[in-house]
């Protein structure tokens, strides 16, 4: 059965959790396609994080725009529609995390 965008960003929460961060749900308003998550990691790293459905989530044109605007910033912005995504976000988190623990970053 193909997980429903719920089920990915519960599984997000958990994860980003597990690397002692917080993954906060971004309400914005009077700004439309603003990214779904804010995730704070140990170190002071962020990641802004948008949640697709994994079949038929489109990326509508403000959230393409915020994408390149946060990017332009300076800041990390991923897009997760399946586990797979997930589990890339997760591997690049831990090498993150390495390099704050070993004083690289």
């Amino acid at each position: 059965m193909t997980p429903l965008e719920k089920d990915i960003e519960k599984a997000l929460r958990r994860m980003i959790s597990r690397h002692g961060g917080l993954c906060l749900k971004w309400v914005c308003p009077g700004f439309a396609g603003v990214p779904d998550r804010i995730c704070l990691l140990p170190g002071g790293h962020l990641i802004f994080v948008e949640l697709k459905r994994p079949q038929g989530g489109e990326r509508a044109k403000r959230q393409e725009w915020w994408c390149k605007t946060l990017e332009k910033l300076g800041f990390c912005h991923r897009w997760i529609k399946n586990h797979e995504e997930l589990k890339a976000l997760e591997i690049e988190i831990s090498m993150i995390l390495e390099e704050t623990e070993d004083g690289y970053v």
